[in-house]
């Protein structure tokens, strides 16, 4: 059993809650404990995630959050730089699985966070398992 922290950029309260329990749900069965810490938005999410890491309180992470494009470049920066510092950790060894969403619409959202459908918070969760599980084999 391993210790997960989910770690929400809290925008979209209702996106949010369906990706949270996909990936609560993938974790639990999959044995493992989980904790969720609640974040302003994507861009404050690999900063944390590397916080918690140094406390060595965890063993692997989820990122959840929901960017939705809007009129300006904004949707641009915080997508490409929460997801730039999310794979930055991980290439550290750092077991992340990344939900979070960069859409165009709340439509697209909805089906991509709901567990019923695309299901993409579980997605991220069972690749956080995956991760690691590949540094566990590859440590000793």
């Amino acid at each position: 059993m391993a210790r997960f922290l989910i770690v929400e950029a809290r925008f979209y309260d209702h996106l949010n809650d369906m990706l949270i329990s996909g990936a609560r749900a993938a974790l639990e069965q999959a044995g493992h404990e989980v904790e969720v810490l609640t974040v302003p938005g994507a861009l404050e999410v690999p900063g944390a995630i590397a916080l918690a890491d140094e406390s060595g309180q965890y063993d692997g992470y989820v990122a959840i959050g929901v960017v939705i494009r809007g009129e300006t470049y904004h949707f641009e920066i915080v997508a490409g730089e929460s997801s730039r510092g999310i794979m930055a950790l991980t290439m550290d060894g750092t077991a992340i699985g990344n939900g979070i969403l960069t859409v165009e619409d709340e439509q697209q959202a909805i089906v991509r966070a709901d567990p019923a459908q695309k299901d993409k918070g579980g997605d991220a969760a069972r690749a956080a398992i995956c991760l690691l599980d590949l540094r566990n084999r590859f440590a000793g």
